[in-house]
């Protein structure tokens, strides 16, 4: 191609891939052997130009790159860069990636188990981590030049999405945002509040999928393409799907009907056996072997069950499906072997580990929340490896880590929400489908959906042809929030910042952006203070002073104003036809014959209705011959008649001959008469006792000597004006929909009635309550302050706290829990005593759960569990009587650990010898106790 070129087109190309290689970008493009793709170019010009951004693409498509160059330019720049992710398992992840390429110097880890070189220069990071810090103004974020929030879409998340907004909304300004999120269909909107509270944010979205995907129906023993294959954007479904669900729904031969007595045709009865033979569900090990003939393999399954998932494997194996060969199966061994080395050998068979490490070696796994830490890591690992090609998930998979499949299935477009059974949405659909194609490794991706008693082949092409993922903030105010950003900022510009959030932005979108103005208002209003200080006294009291002393002369001028209007109108009402006048202002100015008085002050019924007028208005004949109706503008001082003359019956004001007579008979009578001056009267100022006293006040100030006195006095009118301002912005804001700041200002009641706030003052129990994260941040607050957990063992302080964090899965019929006997049943007991009392004052304050906002009730469903564990048992016993997956109980220990942690710190005493310092002793011993066998295994450190 470049020979097709000419000398100087050479030259200009040569040029610009030299410019190109002098960027960061150049050079960080060289670390990768592949090309980048557009939005990743578009999204890397506009970080290196200064820009935040927000990156909104598909599962696969690479905007992680987006991220990494952040990182890049943090590096090159000698700034800080904090990597931020959902979930520690997308952190560990994330973590490994980085150190491969940056060094692991370089490279620090923080998530609620761990913590790696915490000083490196980039961190990864759960997004909670970095949360904590900005509420404790932790000196790391110092030189922080880049934030990196993979996953932002979290903020969706109903129990966890506020941490995102209140990350946004405290990070410094000075720090540029990368926003790496799904594809969502309201991506500009987001971007829009973006740009409204952090500065110049460029949005980037990409609909493009690296890897294409085809969407597939397997119906028996046949894969059915779901669309016809054709050009455009519109394709139609595949009509051999629509007439199978149309003959499965109007089937002749029913078994019900010839128990009935019904005669069925034979030629019916055949017809229904050759459509059955074609149309089933096929059975999982089915699905497995004719995707694995298919060359359709890695494949994750989706099932929205846990037991369904650890069921379809042992299915599998009775059926004896063997995916991997004999090096394969010895190299999985191999692998499990050394990652779970830490477990002890006695836990190995509660866990399941052999029936578990069978289906690993045929290349077979199940993965879901309930399975133990270590062995989803174990899965993923595998199956990214190419070792496991069969995965059978639940849907928390589709939110976690990196783990593409050549296919994706589904065996059914239905799931349990909590509360029923409901259809998945388009944008769960695209979410779990968007695991298919692996980039670099694939040619095409495969959605595969099994048929189904009444499939409806249009429904699933709406599913897959619709991208509606919309992006709804959950962001909700708590106890918490409420009492560190009190701290930081006080009550009036902690509202101003809740106003700023995206649930506030999509509430009204206009007041964000009024709410930010009042806040560069209030900076600037500092600015103006600083400017007008004085060293001679207090600036602010003089210039006040001043104001005083101008708003009443300015109010006696303009009640001057007004009485001298109103003696003008008295006057004006006084005049007759044919009194001579001078009119004193206005174009008509000097002599004139009254004509008519005009009408007087008020209203009158009119040819247009009714009308207001301000004073009579005169209809005059001018010494010019002109013939005007005048408005009280024209007579700003009160006229009196200087002659009278007689108005022929004859005069008509449309003659010019008429009027020319009249004007000549005008001068004639009172051309020569001067009319008086108007004497102005004295100033009602002049004679005013609060003028007297403001000017004496004014003289005696020290400030009234300073010899930059008038300098001072230009910022501080200054300072009056914006502060007006401000008060105007702040009435139109209140008088909007502020359900945010209002909910914000119930709570600060709330906590003003119990102590924890006294104005803009945290109070000593506000401060603890500022270092205790969680759903029942105030129960643990109010439990620390009545001493309900002094005296506790740390086995049975563990229990306590596991009601603060766990949350049954089962329903509100269930059987009462078994509990810890003596005090921590006692101390239970209390806890639910305090919630009550909260609850109560919760209703009062009209603080809602509904709303996502208060203190649900503590469950006592672990409380056994974490008292057996923490106490030295063995897990066989543990798991046994808690009737609990290993993966649940290990997740519910590290939430206890994380609460248990919180309390070391936040319990009074916690740094002294006091008698409340045992409780955060106690604490350190009951982490020590949980933090043991399984609970302790982490995969980084």
């Amino acid at each position: 191609m470049t020979e097709d070129l000419s000398p100087a087109e050479r030259y200009a190309a040569a040029r610009k891939r030299a410019a190109e290689q002098a960027t960061a970008l150049g050079s960080f493009r060289e670390m990768y052997d592949f090309g980048l793709d557009p939005f990743q170019i578009e999204a890397c010009q506009a970080l290196e130009a200064g820009k935040g951004v927000l990156v909104a693409a598909p599962t696969g498509s690479g905007k992680t790159i987006v991220g990494e160059f952040a990182v890049h330019l943090a590096l090159q720049q000698g700034k800080k860069c904090f990597y931020t992710t959902p979930i520690k398992a997308l952190s560990n992840q994330k973590y490994g990636d980085l150190v491969k390429r940056y060094g692991a110097e370089k490279v620090g880890l923080l998530t609620g188990d761990n913590s790696v070189n915490a000083d490196a220069p980039v961190v990864v990071m759960t997004t909670e981590v970095l949360r904590n810090m900005l509420y404790a103004g932790s000196q790391a974020l110092l030189g922080l030049g880049y934030v990196v929030m993979d996953e932002v879409h979290y903020l969706s998340d109903r129990f966890r999405g506020a941490v995102w907004e209140e990350v946004i909304i405290h990070l410094q300004e000075s720090v540029t945002l990368v926003s790496l999120s799904a594809t969502v269909s309201n991506a500009e909107e987001f971007g829009d509040w973006l740009d409204t509270v952090r500065g110049d944010t460029e949005v980037i979205v990409s609909e493009h999928r690296p890897v294409p995907l085809f969407q597939h129906v397997l119906a028996g023993r046949r894969m059915y393409d779901l669309f016809e294959e054709g050009e455009g954007q519109r394709k139609a479904v595949n009509p051999d799907l629509t007439r199978m669900a149309r003959m499965e729904a109007s089937r002749t031969y029913n078994p019900r009907e010839r128990r009935k007595g019904k005669m069925v045709r034979e030629a019916d009865r055949e017809r229904e056996r050759r459509q059955r033979s074609r149309i089933w569900t096929p059975g999982r090990p089915e699905v497995i072997e004719r995707l694995d003939s298919e060359g359709l393999l890695p494949a994750i399954t989706f099932i929205f069950s846990r037991a369904a998932c650890e069921a379809a494997v042992q299915q599998c194996l009775y059926a004896g499906l063997r995916l991997n060969d004999d090096a394969s199966r010895a190299r999985v061994r191999e692998i499990v072997e050394e990652r779970t080395a830490a477990i002890p050998d006695e836990d190995l068979h509660v866990l399941g580990y052999y029936e578990w490490l069978e289906g690993l070696e045929r290349g077979i796994a199940a993965h879901h929340a309930g399975m133990l830490p270590t062995f989803k890591e174990v899965v993923e690992e595998l199956f990214v490896r190419g070792l496991v090609k069969a995965v059978f998930a639940t849907e928390t998979l589709a939110l976690g880590i990196n783990m593409p499949a050549r296919s994706v299935v589904l065996e059914k477009l239905v799931k349990w929400n909590g509360e029923q059974h409901a259809d998945i949405t388009p944008g769960e659909y695209t979410q779990l489908t968007g695991r298919a194609g692996r980039r670099g490794i694939d040619v095409e991706g495969h959605a595969v959906v099994l048929w189904q008693r009444g499939f409806s082949p249009e429904h699933l092409a709406g599913l897959a042809g619709t991208r509606t993922y919309p992006l709804r903030s959950s962001f909700k105010p708590s106890y918490n929030m409420a009492v560190n950003l009190v701290e930081q900022f006080g009550r009036h510009r902690s509202r101003e910042l809740l106003e700023t959030s995206f649930a506030q932005f999509q509430a009204d979108k206009s007041v964000v952006g009024i709410s930010r103005q009042v806040q560069r208002n209030e900076e600037g209003l500092e600015g103006y203070k600083a400017s007008m200080t004085c060293h001679l006294g207090d600036f602010e009291e003089y210039a006040r002073l001043r104001r005083e002393l101008k708003d009443r002369e300015t109010e006696l001028a303009k009640q001057g104003a007004a009485q001298r209007r109103a003696a003008a109108a008295a006057a004006l009402e006084k005049l007759k036809p044919g009194d001579v006048i001078h009119v004193p202002a206005g174009k008509f100015a000097g002599l004139a014959l009254v004509l008519d008085p005009g009408i007087p002050a008020g209203r009158s019924n009119g040819h247009r209705g009714f009308e207001q007028h301000d004073g009579p208005r005169p209809l005059v004949l001018t010494a010019e011959r002109q013939v005007k109706r005048l408005a009280s503008i024209d007579f700003p001082v009160p006229v009196e008649a200087l002659e009278r003359m007689r108005i022929p019956k004859s005069f008509n004001a449309r003659s010019p001959q008429s009027r020319r007579d009249l004007a000549s008979a005008l001068r004639t009578k009172a051309g020569h008469i001067v009319p008086d001056r108007h004497r102005k009267d004295r100033a009602a100022a002049a004679d005013d006792r609060q003028i007297a006293r403001l000017r004496t006040e004014l003289r005696a100030h020290p400030c009234h000597g300073c010899d930059e006195r008038e300098d001072h006095a230009r910022w501080a009118e200054r300072y009056y004006r914006l502060r007006r301002d401000t008060a105007q912005l702040e009435r139109r804001i209140e008088g909007r929909t502020n359900t945010i700041a209002r909910t914000f200002d119930r709570i600060v009641r709330l906590l003003t009635e119990m102590d924890y706030l006294r104005g803009d003052e945290v109070t000593e129990h506000g401060k603890r309550l500022a270092r205790l994260y969680g759903e029942l941040d105030l129960l643990a607050s109010e439990c620390l302050r009545d001493g309900v957990w002094e005296g506790l063992s740390p086995a049975e302080l563990a229990a306590c706290v596991s009601a603060l964090v766990f949350e049954a899965r089962v329903g509100d019929d269930a059987l009462a829990p078994k509990l810890p006997s003596g005090k921590a049943k006692a101390a239970l007991g209390e806890m639910v005593r305090i919630w009550g009392r909260l609850d109560a004052l919760e209703e009062e304050f009209k603080i809602s759960q509904t709303e996502g906002v208060g203190q649900r009730e503590p469950d006592l469903g672990f409380a056994w569990a974490a008292h057996q564990w923490a106490s030295g048992k063995g897990l066989d016993e543990v798991l046994g009587e808690a009737d609990m997956p290993a993966g649940d109980f290990v997740r519910w220990c590290k939430q206890v650990i994380d609460v248990l942690g919180q309390i070391a710190v936040a319990a009074p005493g916690a740094s002294g010898e006091g008698s409340g310092s045992a409780v955060a002793k106690n604490a350190r011993k009951a982490i020590d106790g949980l933090r043991r066998g399984v609970v302790a295994y982490s995969s980084v450190g």
